[in-house]
């Protein structure tokens, strides 16, 4: 058995070569920004044909995401799998405060969206001022939009069921993923 050269047994690199990497690295690195996947109002249309020429299966899905949890983040990773791309509406903050009541939401729109945007799965996310999504999924077109466990074809909202199937888009329906509701960890934090 040959022994390692003197001088190169459990070698360490060196700042210089340690350094050297993390410079070879970084061009990767800087062509992800999770800000560049926030997508105005106004440049959803043009987003969405992009889409459609590049020929990817859009897969669109909405909430308000106050507080990210692992039932968010796995329900997301979920619905990007059954297509090409995951579009994620998010409502404003005065639709989160119309729907979830006052002092919501926690965290601003722009956080919100931020914070959606940064995930992999996510594709695009675009805020929307209404309490419902029937005019964000008009303009977005699903192929398929995806909706919680805790819906049925028939509880969902009928006016967004009609928008996504007169595009042509299709509705599915994820599993339930049981998970510590936001409500239940304000109250937690509240008791700190």
């Amino acid at each position: 058995m040959n022994a390692a050269p003197r001088g190169k047994r459990n070698a360490m690199p060196t700042r210089s070569k340690v350094v050297a990497n993390r410079e070879k690295l970084r061009p990767q690195c800087a062509a992800v920004n999770f800000r560049d996947k926030i997508i105005s109002w106004n440049g959803l249309p043009a987003w969405r044909e992009a889409m459609r020429s590049q020929k990817k299966k859009l897969v669109v899905t909405n909430g308000c995401f106050d507080i990210l949890h692992l039932g968010h983040v796995t329900y997301l990773e979920s619905a990007r799998h059954l297509g090409d791309a995951l579009l994620v509406g998010v409502n404003s903050d005065s639709a989160v405060q119309e729907l979830k009541g006052e002092g919501r939401p926690v965290n601003s729109e722009e956080d919100r969206s931020a914070i959606v945007a940064a995930l992999d799965s996510v594709a695009g996310v675009c805020v929307f001022t209404e309490r419902t999504a029937i005019r964000f999924l008009a303009a977005a077109q699903p192929d398929i939009y995806v909706k919680g466990g805790d819906y049925t074809l028939e509880t969902i909202n009928q006016d967004e069921r009609r928008a996504v199937e007169k595009s042509g888009g299709k509705i599915v329906i994820l599993p339930f993923i049981p998970a510590n509701p936001p409500t239940s960890l304000l109250e937690k934090i509240s008791r700190l």
